[in-house]
């Protein structure tokens, strides 16, 4: 269930796939799907276990691949450096920028919980941990939100 952010509005579901598609909600299936792993999570130990528990943490930390983080950064540097000669232009470009990056969010978001709903689709188990990384991704934007 949705929380509206103003006390004036009302509840609505909107998804991470709603924005990047500039839709408004979409209803919710009436016989939503169970996800249920009854094989259990599989054993990995040592070095492999490590490793893959690094992966999904870097994953999890991560909001945007490496090279679309660098070009964000690099165009914000160059708005930033136009604000001297030209601020209401920069303002614009930032604002760009900035709705272009939301946008770009959503859509990884929404990417990711488009995987996850094909395995429901296809009756496949999705498993616990993959369910963990996909919460501890939101969980850790959630709270970058808010501290901004």
């Amino acid at each position: 269930m949705a929380f509206p952010l103003r006390k004036d509005q009302p509840e609505e579901k909107l998804t991470t796939a709603d924005i990047a598609r500039g839709q408004r909600p979409t209803p919710e299936p009436a016989n939503p799907k169970p996800v249920v792993d009854p094989a259990g999570p599989k054993p990995v130990t040592g070095e492999r276990q490590a490793a893959q528990m690094s992966e999904r943490r870097e994953e999890a930390a991560t909001l945007f691949p490496h090279e679309e983080m660098d070009h964000l950064r690099s165009r914000w540097s160059e708005i930033q450096t136009g604000f001297v000669d030209e601020p209401r232009k920069a303002v614009e470009q930032a604002d760009v920028l900035v709705a272009s990056a939301m946008k770009r969010l959503a859509e990884v978001f929404a990417d990711e919980r488009s995987r996850l709903e094909q395995h429901w689709d296809r009756g496949d188990n999705v498993s616990t941990e993959d369910l963990r990384v996909a919460l501890q991704r939101y969980r850790t934007f959630f709270h970058r939100l808010l501290s901004v």
